[in-house]
């Protein structure tokens, strides 16, 4: 049952909500309200939407799994893998901090970092040992090429 809902955009609504919760019930007197903050705001939930997007046509192109704790068929190099070994997870954490952003919740910023750092742990190194596994030499000729987050 926990393997169900223990996926990477259950633990970004988490982070989403306890930023806004911090934002609503204790703002703690910190403000970065600005007009110029919130086009920044928006360039990165845009461009986290965009990523996501993105990688979720070229997993569907591939034919493979998008679900982190399934082994995928193809090892995809291409498009925004190409530029980045997690594009999804690097989509969330842009679209966390825009949302922080948005939302005036300075204080949650430190989400950002924690956040990274969790689906480094819980997700990432498992999925790469996994790919390790299943494509081997192509793997780390990948891995060696192309940066885990940018």
């Amino acid at each position: 049952m926990f393997k169900m809902i223990d996926i990477p955009p259950v633990w970004l609504m988490l982070a989403i909500a306890l930023a806004w919760a911090q934002a609503e019930y204790a703002p703690m007197g910190i403000s970065i309200a600005h007009p110029v903050i919130d086009l920044f705001s928006g360039l990165l939930i845009g461009g986290g939407v965009v990523l996501i997007a993105l990688a979720a046509l070229t997993f569907a192109r591939a034919r493979t799994t998008i679900i982190p704790h399934q082994t995928p068929t193809d090892l995809i190099t291409t498009g925004v893998f190409g530029r980045s070994r997690n594009p999804i997870y690097l989509g969330d954490a842009l679209i966390l901090t825009g949302l922080i952003l948005r939302f005036d919740a300075v204080p949650s910023l430190v989400l950002v970092p924690i956040f990274i750092w969790w689906i480094e742990r819980h997700f990432i190194v498992s999925e790469e040992n996994r790919m390790r596994r299943v494509f081997g030499a192509d793997f780390a000729a990948y891995e060696q090429k192309v940066r885990r987050w940018v």
